[in-house]
């Protein structure tokens, strides 16, 4: 099974993926002037604008949320992983695919927003939404909304369930399966209390453990601040080919830095859409500015720590294409413990205990934001295809949790494998469909500049830009346009009769 897996990766993550996620980014950057650079005041800001409607969550906790799905294993086995096949000049890869996708992020945000809905007083929104109502593709709205259940709720939970069991197991001899079991239960409390608990515990825990892990990486640089240059040294050489050691992983480098950067921060994937869509703002692109920040978060802050700690002190291993093992700084120990041995150089046998810890958090909030995913895409099928009842939603939650344990207890490779299949398939269904509609995604950013130019807190009215469909946005403006009315009414019922 894991050769045939390995040969359908082949084809689907081969060189036109990673193209298109290159060239898309590069475009939606100079089409919109930069715009992750040009408004990084915004996008701070706009973290902490309070929410006081009841249906949706803030900005933060959609934040948190997408970091919590985001911030997981790809950014600590993912990376090793990358610097494993691809060499230390796949990270200066993930670094552009993390620069790029923040304008990608941005797109797929803000068309996530336009094109939201209001279902059982709940606010949802994502590929499907945007699929249906911005391109009229109902059918292939169906079929994203399939691919993503089976990708999130089925492939993606058993890479962070497998790396936890894996984990544990190397530090405290606890069977997998138990682990896996017991995991199952942990989540089962979280996931059967709804959104707002979801959203709850990421805001509490994400913070807390990027906090602690940026922590160790600053210690972990500190006590080898003089290889500092050098290890810069080795990523940019390594990028473009020009270190001896590397020399022919240029191709795997981008490859390899590509797919795991897209991995990680999930820009143009779609997967990171749907807390977005939960989010209660007053226009689209102010989402669109906090879920690109989010990718630097990812990207250019855990990951890159990541990376530091683990070239820094040179604990990995590099195979080239044929097997041949180009370094061997770590024999017989795979991709998931150079990060726990590279704290180990400097925090002695605390390192397991750290990295078991940090692994089981980052790990923890992925999967319970995976299963807020799943749920919006099953709620668009059941409001689509008009599913009565409960009997889907009690089947997804069992069968994500039962995914939970059979990822635990089998093999890491084939989990893998399944893994980047489920990102690849996303990938190509969602690019095409923002390359689409990247023109309304720009539009609605000029829309809020302009406001901003003007001194105003930027209001989105789709009827002003001509953007059809915009079914929740069209509703609160004729909500606005009453009460405005109302207070005229009142007014001129008060003018006496002669």
């Amino acid at each position: 099974m894991l050769e045939v897996v390995n040969a359908i990766n082949g084809v689907v993550w081969g060189n036109a993926l990673i193209f298109l996620f290159l060239t898309a980014g590069l475009i939606f950057t100079i089409l919109m002037k930069f715009v992750q650079v040009r408004r990084i005041k915004d996008m701070v800001a706009l973290l902490f604008e309070k929410n006081d409607d009841n249906a949706g969550i803030s900005s933060f906790q959609a934040l948190a949320m997408s970091l919590g799905s985001r911030v997981g294993t790809g950014n600590i086995v993912g990376v090793a992983l990358a610097i494993s096949l691809g060499g230390p000049g796949a990270v200066f890869w993930m670094w552009v695919t993390g620069f790029l996708g923040s304008a990608t992020s941005f797109i797929e945000i803000t068309l996530t927003q336009v094109y939201k809905s209001k279902i059982n007083g709940e606010y949802r929104g994502g590929v499907p939404y945007y699929i249906h109502k911005g391109l009229n593709m109902k059918w292939l709205a169906i079929a994203a909304a399939i691919i993503l259940t089976v990708a999130i709720g089925i492939l993606w939970p058993t890479t962070q369930a497998n790396t936890i069991a894996l984990t544990v197991q190397s530090t405290f001899n606890i069977s997998p399966l138990v682990t896996g079991i017991l995991l199952a239960m942990l989540i089962a409390v979280i996931i059967f209390g709804g959104v707002k608990r979801i959203a709850t515990v990421s805001e509490f825990l994400v913070p807390f453990m990027a906090f602690g892990y940026m922590l160790i990486c600053i210690i972990i640089l500190a006590f080898n601040i003089s290889e500092i240059p050098a290890m810069f040294s080795l990523i940019i050489s390594s990028a473009f080919n020009l270190n001896a050691t590397f020399s022919g992983l240029l191709g795997l480098a981008i490859a390899k830095g590509v797919q795991r950067g897209v991995f990680s921060n999930a820009a143009g994937l779609g997967s990171e859409t749907f807390e977005s869509g939960a989010a209660n703002v007053s226009h689209p692109a102010k989402q669109g500015l906090v879920q690109a920040f989010s990718v630097y978060l990812d990207t250019l802050l855990i990951c890159t720590a990541t990376a530091f700690m683990i070239l820094i002190t040179g604990m990995y291993n590099v195979t080239g294409a044929d097997g041949t093992a180009i370094v061997s700084s770590l024999p017989n120990a795979g991709p998931e413990l150079y990060t726990q041995f590279a704290i180990s150089t400097v925090i002695g046998s605390f390192g397991k205990y750290f990295m078991t810890a940090s692994l089981f958090l980052f790990c923890f909030t992925t999967l319970i934001t995976y299963f807020y995913k799943m749920d919006t895409n099953l709620v668009y099928l059941k409001s689509t295809l008009s599913i009565k009842g409960n009997f889907l939603d009690y089947l997804a939650k069992f069968g994500f949790l039962f995914m939970v344990v059979f990822g635990s207890v089998n093999s890491a490779a084939l989990i893998w494998g399944l893994a980047d299949l489920g990102v690849g398939l996303m990938g190509w269904v969602n690019m095409i469909a923002i390359v689409l509609l990247a023109k309304t995604a720009i539009k609605v950013l000029k829309d809020y500049e302009q406001q901003k130019k003007n001194g105003e807190d930027p209001i989105f009215r789709p009827g002003l830009l001509n953007i059809k469909n915009a079914d929740y946005w069209e509703e609160l403006e004729q909500k606005r346009t009453v009460e405005q009315r109302e207070p005229e009414k009142i007014e001129h019922e008060k003018v006496p009769l002669v």
